[in-house]
């Protein structure tokens, strides 16, 4: 896209998958039993393992790139997550640019699930990606 503006959209949609949860698992640490355990998820009234809460959200980050390129990177994000995801279910991300100023572009975030329900929403800010001093 050329110039940002207020009202620009972008979606970036993904199922979550086994693979992703284990790289997830290997990257943060997280051994949480409904994360990592079929059974335990299965016990406790879920078809499959719960997926990440930050690996829902990073669909979000690839939509923010996609709207704002390469000069920008996230230097905020305020997110609320309604719903648990489950490993195998299909995300879509949607972004929203709500502000553009020079230094800052704020964005309305909403992640969904394919029957509509609302899994995370909150906002983003972006700023101009700039050599550390």
């Amino acid at each position: 896209m050329s110039a940002l503006q207020v009202g620009d959209t972008m979606s970036f949609r993904k199922t979550l998958t086994v693979a992703e949860q284990a790289m997830f698992t290997g990257i943060s640490g997280n051994m949480a039993p409904l994360y990592v355990d079929q059974r335990a998820a299965r016990g406790a009234g879920f078809d499959n393992m719960l997926a990440f809460e930050l690996n829902a959200i990073a669909l979000a980050t690839t939509a923010l790139n996609r709207v704002a390129g390469a000069a920008w990177r996230l230097g905020g994000l305020q997110i609320e997550f309604g719903l648990p995801v489950m490993v195998g279910e299909t995300v879509e991300s949607k972004i929203q640019v709500l502000a553009v100023a020079p230094d800052r572009v704020s964005c309305q975030v909403r992640c969904t699930l394919a029957n509509g329900e609302v899994v995370a929403q909150g906002t983003a800010d972006l700023i101009p990606v700039r050599p550390r001093s």
